[in-house]
């Protein structure tokens, strides 16, 4: 009789893992609604600071974007399946700041800083939630607040208070 050896799809303890996506997954959210109404903001910016902030909408969509890939892709590395479809981040999602037309340069840079902000928040309690949980997580989170931070930083610098 020959004997048959599985592995397993991950290495992950299961409650490990289902806690690393409790705080994962509103970060997902976050990051792709960020991407989303960063990406509008970008397309109505109106004013003296046009291309700047024009420009640098277009940098912060981008690292939501790969924030929200690396956050996912470490809930799937774990065992888990995510849920970032549209319907479920218009869902879950905080509202946004970002309004549908177009808007002068200085609401709209405060508006995606409101928008970070309840992103960053998110991100502050996966780093908070995930020290007892799964220390590899809580990097992934540690990553992200960094360039959200910085991201936010620049975008502020703009209007100089």
């Amino acid at each position: 009789m020959t004997k048959t050896q599985t592995t397993q799809a991950t290495a992950a303890d299961p409650t490990a893992a289902a806690g690393a996506a409790q705080f994962l997954t509103p970060v997902v959210i976050g990051l792709q609604a960020l991407a989303v109404n960063g990406k509008q903001a970008h397309w109505n910016v109106r004013g003296a600071n046009f291309i700047a902030i024009h420009e640098l909408l277009d940098t912060i969509v981008d690292h939501a974007a790969a924030g929200a890939d690396q956050a996912a892709e470490r809930i799937v590395a774990l065992g888990l399946p995510i849920d970032a479809r549209v319907a479920t981040v218009a869902e879950k999602a905080t509202a946004t700041k970002v309004p549908a037309g177009f808007t002068p340069w200085d609401d709209i840079v405060r508006d995606v800083i409101a928008d970070m902000d309840a992103v960053i928040a998110d991100v502050q309690a996966a780093i908070d939630g995930l020290d007892e949980i799964d220390l590899t997580s809580q990097d992934v989170a540690i990553a992200i607040k960094e360039s959200l931070e910085k991201d936010r930083w620049f975008l502020f610098a703009h209007l100089a208070e």
